[in-house]
């Protein structure tokens, strides 16, 4: 008996304390956003439920927010962000509301929804569109974008390197502080073996740069786009037209630069001239080039020149894509099972 009175004083004092619960409310004034705030069919509210396990009630301008109080907590950051992102004049979504609780989740960044939204501290304005951060990394890169020369930008797909980097570039290109965008990226392989393929070399290498089209005309309008490369102003070519030439009073974006070998990233490197940026995005893990990683010439850039003055590294994970949720656990899925 007393055996059994001991055990179950050690199993009750290993027993995990249960979850602390919580609740909290939040009062808005702006009545005219709550059905933007609230989603239709209060569809914002179930998405945060689902993903955060708290009970959310809405009465007039009031929400109650109920559960465990770190998932409180982080409901009423990402509540906040959205509608201040609302006074700010932009329209939400659920990838808003999926960055947002993403953001909220990050443990060394405190309150950094509430604290960006209200005091955004970096944006870029297109002519179509603002896009503001929609993860932490972001954040760090539209910081590197505004400050440095050369930025590196690596981690898996849907995470925003192209994108957010295009926008840069088109606000540049508005305020007229670059004279000409320049976009690459290697067709087809590090090889460029693009005889095979029928037609002209533009139209050989055209469905290798269509996501770089994608990004421009989300920014400027199609026929906006379609007169500045006409005239010079935008140009997108494989990275093998970028040889002898000095690319000044421009900004400049390589895009998939895994697939580059380390004498074509040297040569696109050394293209950069007088008041231009140059920003390098890549996926260090999908390397299509024979010899693969080893042989990439992102990984051998990096490995030489991360930490030179002018020169920043951005590193996005699998928690930092913005696509649909389910792309992220994709990329931790395979990311896991890869190693």
């Amino acid at each position: 008996m007393a055996r059994k009175a001991a055990r179950a004083h050690n199993v009750a004092q290993i027993r995990p304390e249960p979850p602390q619960r919580a609740r909290a409310e939040l009062e808005f004034d702006e009545p005219a956003v709550l059905g933007a705030l609230f989603g239709q069919f209060d569809a914002n509210l179930v998405q945060l439920e689902n993903r955060l396990g708290v009970f959310i009630s809405a009465r007039g301008n009031r929400i109650q927010i109920e559960g465990r109080s770190d998932d409180v907590a982080r409901a009423r950051d990402v509540l906040r962000g959205l509608h201040q992102r609302l006074l700010q004049g932009h329209d939400i979504d659920a990838g808003a509301v999926e960055s947002l609780i993403a953001m909220s989740a990050e443990p060394t960044l405190d309150g950094i929804v509430s604290k960006e939204l209200e005091n955004p501290s970096v944006m870029i304005r297109t002519r179509k569109k603002t896009i503001v951060p929609r993860s932490t990394t972001q954040i760090e890169y539209m910081q590197a974008l505004a400050r440095e020369d050369i930025i590196f930008a690596l981690g898996p797909a849907g995470t925003g390197k192209t994108y957010v980097a295009v926008a840069q570039a088109v606000s540049q290109l508005m305020a007229g502080s670059v004279q000409r965008l320049i976009l690459s990226r290697p067709a087809v392989e590090a090889g460029e073996r693009l005889g095979f393929l029928p037609g002209d070399m533009k139209e050989k290498v055209d469905p290798y740069l269509r996501p770089l089209y994608d990004a421009l005309n989300d920014c400027m309008p199609p026929e906006q786009v379609e007169r500045r490369i006409a005239s010079g102003e935008i140009e997108i070519a494989p990275i093998a037209f970028m040889r002898g030439r000095t690319l000044a009073d421009a900004f400049v974006i390589l895009d998939e630069a895994q697939n580059t070998t380390p004498a074509q990233m040297k040569m696109f490197l050394t293209r950069f001239g007088q008041n231009s940026r140059m920003v390098i995005c890549g996926d260090p893990k999908q390397v299509d080039i024979p010899g693969g990683p080893q042989m990439s010439g992102l990984k051998d850039a990096v490995d030489r020149l991360e930490g030179i003055e002018g020169i920043a590294t951005v590193r996005f994970s699998a928690a930092d894509v913005v696509r649909h949720p389910i792309v992220g656990r994709i990329v931790e899925a395979y990311e896991g099972k890869d190693g």
